[in-house]
């Protein structure tokens, strides 16, 4: 009975419409107090200014964690070496990871927040994007690093802003999806199209990945951030809960693996040719390594990877915490005065508190729609994005790459 009590709550609209009141008017109180001390504080104590935004973002992203660690119970089995699981949390990092299900940066954020550095998780990510409430806001006022897609603007504003992040106080974890944008069987076929059209080896479950990205941003890595970090993320096609956004918010468990390595950036090659031709075969391992996982339920059997231990990374109360919260401070006003409104007796009144929930509910939608796999970006869809001559563009699909087989499994 409690068993069933609770699935229908958690598959209850108005229950979801409530979430997304609480999510959606904290990020606007978030987003005033960002733009207060953007102002007021930044210009006089960027340390402090970057330390409290620290905590904003983590108040902010932590609601969405709280879905998938305690709302829908989803597991995360981590595969990591205990040498790079020292540095986890430590350090400043470039995150490359494989973009292929509708959930990954949720997945991501899951790992990001129990090793503590989720309010400091930043992103290569379209400049359009820092225009959207909320979200985009926060983002904004985070200092992720908002690219045009024009090469000669995008290399100036990538040293600017890594040597921004850099400064940052407290470890950063900066994404850059190098696939450019999420993995569909249109695109899928266009990049094995692209890579047999240049000699290039084809991808079986991946894109094949943008280098100048990669390779504009290694400069400015060298010499304050000491590691890339490889994250290979797979779910098990048998699944009978499907990787989606929906699936989370009805609270319908997923379990996710992700295999984590680190390479030092100084152990990376400096001419920019070779540095795009190991970014290369970092995504043929990357290829094998998730072809394993389907045929063997492992990363390891026969992609030539070495076996790394599963880790068990428990969830926090932190996230359960801040969301009720959120609940309580957003929702008992709110709901206060829908209720007057809609229970006034005046028509206006009436009509001003169902736009106000319509306005909330799709909110909702489009942010769910906004995930779907169907509704990601038709960047790579089509011959030609990767750009003329074959030259391949910066990726900046947000939340984020010569044939050799040097790259050594470290």
């Amino acid at each position: 009975m409690a068993g069933g009590l609770s699935a229908m709550l958690k598959q209850s609209t108005l229950v979801h419409l409530c979430f997304a009141i609480s999510f959606f008017t904290s990020g606007l109180i978030i987003n005033t107090v960002q733009c207060v001390l953007y102002i007021g504080l930044k210009p006089f104590n960027k340390h402090l200014y970057r330390t409290i935004g620290y905590y904003l973002c983590y108040s902010f992203y932590s609601q969405l964690v709280f879905l998938a660690d305690w709302w829908s119970n989803t597991t995360l089995n981590v595969y990591i070496s205990d040498e790079d699981m020292k540095h986890c949390g430590t350090e400043h990092v470039l995150l490359l990871m494989n973009h292929t299900y509708e959930i990954d940066w949720l997945i991501g954020w899951m790992f990001c927040e129990k090793l503590r550095v989720l309010g400091n998780c930043k992103a290569y990510a379209k400049k359009v994007i820092q225009y959207i409430p909320t979200i985009g806001w926060a983002w904004k006022f985070a200092e992720f690093v908002f690219l045009e897609r024009s090469f000669e603007k995008d290399r100036e504003i990538i040293g600017r802003q890594i040597g921004e992040i850099l400064d940052y106080p407290s470890p950063v974890w900066l994404l850059l999806n190098a696939e450019g944008t999420r993995f569909t069987e249109s695109k899928h076929a266009a990049s094995v199209k692209f890579a047999e059209e240049k000699g290039m080896v084809p991808l079986k479950h991946h894109l094949i990945p943008r280098t100048k990205g990669f390779t504009a941003s290694l400069p400015y890595l060298r010499e304050k951030c000491p590691a890339v970090l490889d994250i290979q993320l797979a779910i098990s096609k048998d699944s009978t809960v499907k990787p989606t956004i929906f699936n989370i918010l009805n609270g319908k468990p997923i379990t996710a693996h992700m295999c984590v390595r680190r390479f030092p950036t100084k152990s990376l090659p400096e001419p920019e040719e070779e540095a795009a031709a190991w970014l290369q075969n970092l995504f043929r391992e990357k290829d094998r390594m998730q072809d394993s996982f389907h045929r063997h339920g492992n990363f390891f059997t026969d992609s030539g990877i070495t076996e790394r231990p599963k880790v068990t990374l428990h969830r926090r109360p932190a996230t359960l915490l801040n969301t009720a919260f959120w609940a309580v401070a957003t929702l008992t006003p709110m709901l206060y005065y829908l209720v007057r409104l809609l229970f006034s007796g005046e028509i206006l009144y009436f009509s001003i508190g169902v736009g106000i929930l319509f306005a909330f509910y799709m909110l909702m939608v489009k942010a769910i729609g906004m995930s779907k796999i169907s509704k990601a970006s038709s960047y790579g869809a089509v011959k030609g994005q990767h750009g003329a001559n074959g030259q391949q563009q910066i990726p900046t699909e947000g939340a984020a790459q010569t044939s050799t087989e040097s790259t050594k499994d470290k």
